[in-house]
């Protein structure tokens, strides 16, 4: 009896979370249209834009991209986006926050953000995820830097430098 339970207990578990999932979208290089009358759950794009013509009942997470909304629609979650911009149309809007870096927010003067907003404009932003990398290749830089100038000597001139 409790396996029993137990395997009713897991398959409940397990099947409500992907009995959305059908909906979600997610991408890498390829752009992602809602077309008008449908709508779609989480999104995830990675070098590529969101072109809403329907509805977003979830978030929309976008790096590299821009995410545009048609006059009339919504996305009802959040969206964040790295390195592009959010175009929101007349009469659109965003039910949750919105972050943006290295980008912009573009809104008709009807349209809503209704939670949040935190923009850091500027391209500046976008070698924020490389610094690491950035200050490790300097530091390896220095390193090779100092052993080759101790290791190899300059050869000498026979009648000094002058002549």
């Amino acid at each position: 009896m409790t396996k029993l339970l137990l395997a009713v207990a897991l398959f409940l578990v397990t099947s409500v979370p992907f009995a959305y999932a059908s909906q979600d979208r997610a991408s890498f290089g390829g752009d992602i249209n809602i077309p008008e009358g449908q709508s779609a759950g989480d999104i995830a794009c990675a070098f590529c834009s969101v072109h809403v013509h329907g509805d977003v009942t979830g978030d929309v997470a976008v790096f590299m991209g821009s995410v545009t909304v048609d006059p009339l629609h919504s996305v009802a979650g959040d969206v964040a986006i790295f390195g592009g911009n959010l175009n929101l149309a007349h009469e659109s809007e965003v039910g949750g926050d919105v972050a943006i870096a290295a980008g912009n927010a573009n809104l008709a003067d009807d349209a809503v953000i209704r939670g949040g907003r935190n923009i850091m404009p500027g391209r500046f932003w976008l070698i924020l995820p490389f610094a690491p990398l950035i200050i490790l290749i300097g530091i390896i830089w220095l390193i090779v830097y100092l052993v080759r100038r101790n290791r190899y000597q300059f050869p000498a001139y026979p009648q000094g430098r002058g002549v």
